[in-house]
């Protein structure tokens, strides 16, 4: 029997949440000889015949020349590379080096696979990305600023016919928001980073939902606007909260992002399958590219030579897509003013 577009998205989402209680990965930092090189690191101050400045201690038990964000130049001290960090990262490539040659597989380091570090950056292709990410919405949402107020014709009271432009604003604000918060947690992960890191994105995830329901149902008042988007607005504040303030878990995190993704990408699929909108191709390849996209962020695997992993990949697949998803605005932007237009003549 065939099968619909929407059972498939059934499909890959059942997929999904069987991906994400699968992916396991054993601990090196319970290694032994990790363990040993970093206490090693830490009193003496060398990996083999690399020495680190910060872990030169005095005899009052403090670093030798003042404190380590005083030997950095300032615009290197926000990454706090101190005597812990360098231990820790010299005595995971060692131990990863020791582990390769006897055969062994890479392993994570305190939940984290190891990343080569490149001119300061902790992950340089994430980094990298998310800068390119963030260079590619800034264009998206200059362009779809410029269709509505200056390309579009407007209303007689110089307002613009398309009843969604401020939720596509609002969604253009926050995806740079949060590209900009990859780019600095990859360059330096430290708690303050991924704080802001996570919830930026559970941010962009639960507006996104919120633009997937209004635009699919097409929710014009406001009122009804504020009673659908009001119970996800309390979710996704209630969950940075807890990830702040109470507990940082990665998994629920996790868990969380991908139920709002495959939420409205159902959402836009269904849309788009019972529509007759113009550039409803465009939607469906964001959506299927998207839920392939997806997978990425959940089937996990050791960084290919140090810099690249499936974080990266899907760093690397949301590029094209978000060109394709501006445009998709965009039509709709044109498609609705027309509309509108025409009945107001």
């Amino acid at each position: 029997m065939a099968r619909s577009p929407f059972h498939r998205i059934l499909l890959f989402a059942w997929i999904v949440v069987l991906l994400m209680d699968g992916v396991h990965a054993s601990d090196g930092d319970a290694d032994p000889i990790y363990k040993a090189c970093v206490e090693q690191c830490e009193k003496t101050g060398c990996v083999g015949e690399k020495c680190f400045q910060h872990c030169k201690f005095s005899s009052d038990g403090k670093p030798e020349g003042g404190p380590w964000y005083l030997q950095e130049p300032l615009y290197l001290q926000w990454k706090q590379w101190d005597c812990r960090s360098d231990c820790r990262y010299h005595c995971m490539l060692t131990r990863e080096e020791e582990r390769e040659k006897l055969g062994g597989k890479p392993v994570k380091y305190h939940g984290k696979w190891l990343f080569r570090r490149a001119y300061g950056f902790q992950e340089p292709v994430s980094v990298a990305l998310s800068a390119l990410n963030l260079a590619i919405q800034f264009h998206g949402w200059v362009s779809f600023f410029i269709l509505i107020y200056y390309k579009l014709p407007l209303t007689p009271s110089k307002k613009n016919y398309y009843e969604y432009t401020g939720l596509w604003n609002i969604y253009g604000i926050l995806s740079m928001n949060s590209w900009f918060w990859s780019a600095v947690f990859h360059s330096r992960d430290v708690e303050l980073t991924e704080k802001l890191h996570f919830s930026s994105a559970v941010a962009l995830l639960g507006f996104s939902l919120i633009l997937a329901i209004l635009r699919a149902f097409s929710v014009r008042n406001e009122a009804s606007r504020v009673m659908v988007s009001t119970p996800v607005i309390a979710f996704v504040t209630t969950h940075i909260l807890y990830l702040n303030c109470y507990n940082l878990d990665y998994g629920l995190n996790i868990k969380v992002c991908v139920t709002m993704g495959v939420a409205q990408l159902l959402i836009w699929a269904v849309w788009a399958g019972v529509t007759h909108h113009p550039s409803w191709s465009k939607l469906w390849v964001a959506v299927v590219g998207g839920g392939l996209a997806m997978l990425l962020e959940i089937y996990d695997f050791p960084p290919y030579h140090r810099f690249v992993d499936a974080h990266a990949l899907w760093h690397a697949t949301t590029i094209p897509l978000t060109y394709l998803w501006w445009s998709f605005a965009k039509d709709d932007a044109e498609f609705r003013t027309s509309s509108l237009h025409k009945k107001a003549k």
